[in-house]
């Protein structure tokens, strides 16, 4: 189904009272799953793992880092809320680019968007199975990658709201962790926890060891180029809601609620490290900020808890990558751009082909882990590295479009509206553009973008091949189609 067609047709998905998506994907996530989805998104592996080297490059700083990034994604989601609530799909903004920019543009981005998820699956699957070794040495690291994929595999083949309840529950452990760890650190930083060895210094630790930018305005902007990766994911709620019970009520909660959400997690959970430990500490790099931070209160067993949590981010993260991606699949096979089994369901509602082409290529990347990590796992990563900006990057530029065919089609849609529009659109751009060029100026990520970019240019060449022949198609027929009702005329 076009983007066209939903947008109108009356009573699709999305409108109050729909139980059933017209795309052939099933209702089966309740509210609670998308409330913590959305929650649970802004959450990865990334906020408890790389937190450490960004303290470590900006000091206290790093916390303008953090609430940069934040305002773009944000901004981002209030764009991609804007067309979401309009119209629920789920190829979200790979099929509103469809229509705003041309189908070169949906299908460029959709594959690109599919390309980065399935990568993440491997890096996700080995980060997970380092954890469960250490665990369990008995078997092997490459084994535990696989078993874990296999699992979440099953889990997403069942139904969705398998998947939806699997989220629910890692999603929950992550947000119950931090929202204890921010509890707990505050209270120690002001010296009223029971028992904590840390004698509480209260916001003196932001200022005392070299002022709260002690490396400059430059260790901000690295901060920002090295905080970025742990964003990604926000946007995957826009493409659930669609096999949701109300998709509009869902995404324009979800996108209402980001500002919060980013403000607890990421710059709550950040600050609460920064105020129990001067920021060079050294065991904030060795141990990693979270562990370093228990272990100052006097946590007993603070980097096995921190295991469990991380692992637990893994999890979530490859549960909601394999099903971003088939989604993802489904909507590209569904509007021509993949194969046509891609866009089947089963009776559960279950897009099966998505999902398996999905995994294995998922599994082809985890073996590369294994076998070339320095060649072709290394080639995978840096390619995908910067597609998440592009992904970003396009939705800003898809919402100035859409929101004009929007106006002229259906402004009783436009339930949720881009704040200041076009103006922060175009800054929320002009700012990810800026990352974008700080990162090719930056030697550490200079070869991400540039792959990035390289693969990025292959996909949006055969794209346009591909709207071109089909264009010309459409052309030869209409020629065709008017040459014989000429000829039928003149009979």
């Amino acid at each position: 189904m076009s983007t066209t067609t939903t947008l109108q047709k009356a009573g699709g998905p999305g409108e109050p009272g729909s139980t059933q998506p017209s795309d052939g994907l099933k209702a089966g996530l309740k509210n609670r799953h998308l409330s913590m989805i959305a929650i649970g998104g802004v959450i990865g592996a990334g906020l408890f793992v790389g937190s450490g080297g960004g303290i470590a490059k900006a000091g206290p700083a790093i916390l303008i880092s953090y609430a940069l990034v934040g305002a773009m994604v944000v901004f981002v989601m209030r764009m991609l809320g804007e067309m979401a609530a309009a119209s629920p799909n789920s190829g979200s903004f790979s099929a509103y680019a469809d229509r705003a920019l041309g189908r070169w543009a949906g299908f460029s981005i959709g594959w690109l968007y599919w390309f980065f998820w399935v990568v993440v699956l491997a890096v996700e699957a080995t980060a997970g199975a380092v954890i469960l070794e250490s665990w369990i040495p008995a078997v092997p690291q490459w084994a535990w990658s696989l078993i874990v994929m296999a699992v979440l595999t099953a889990t997403n083949l069942g139904s969705v709201a398998s998947y939806g309840e699997f989220e629910f529950w890692f999603a929950g452990i992550k947000v119950v962790a931090i929202g204890a760890f921010v509890v707990v650190g505050m209270l120690a930083v002001f010296g009223v926890l029971p028992g904590s060895d840390n004698p509480g210094a209260g916001f003196a630790h932001l200022t005392d060891t070299g002022g709260f930018m002690p490396n400059g305005w430059g260790s901000v902007l690295t901060g920002v180029l090295m905080v970025v990766f742990s964003f990604m994911g926000s946007e995957i709620v826009t493409l659930a809601a669609g096999e949701s019970e109300d998709p509009r009520r869902a995404v324009t909660k979800a996108t209402n609620s980001v500002i919060w959400r980013i403000g607890v997690f990421y710059l709550g959970s950040i600050f609460v490290v920064l105020t129990l430990l001067p920021w060079n500490d050294k065991s904030i790099v060795d141990k990693g900020s979270y562990v370093a931070a228990l272990d100052s209160i006097g946590i007993p067993a603070a980097g096995q808890i921190m295991n469990v949590i991380v692992l637990t981010a893994v999890l979530s993260c490859l549960n909601s990558g394999l099903y971003t991606a088939s989604r993802m699949a489904f909507s590209l096979g569904e509007r021509g751009d993949a194969p046509k089994s891609f866009a089947k369901v089963n009776k559960r509602g279950v897009p099966m082909a998505a999902i398996l082409g999905s995994t294995v290529f998922g599994f082809v990347a985890v073996i590369f882990n294994y076998t070339n990590p320095d060649t072709v796992f290394s080639f995978l990563l840096n390619s995908s590295g910067a597609i998440a900006l592009f992904v970003w990057l396009v939705i800003c530029l898809t919402q100035l479009r859409m929101r004009k065919i929007l106006v002229a089609e259906a402004p009783e849609k436009l339930t949720v509206k881009m704040w200041l529009f076009p103006y922060l659109t175009w800054a929320t751009a002009a700012m990810i553009t800026f990352v974008l060029g700080y990162m090719l100026y930056d030697d550490g990520n200079r070869e991400t973008v540039l792959y990035s970019l390289l693969v990025a240019a292959v996909v949006i060449v055969v794209g346009v091949v591909r709207d071109s022949r089909r264009k010309g198609e459409l052309a030869a027929g209409a020629a065709a189609e008017v040459a014989v009702d000429a000829s039928v005329d003149a009979s």
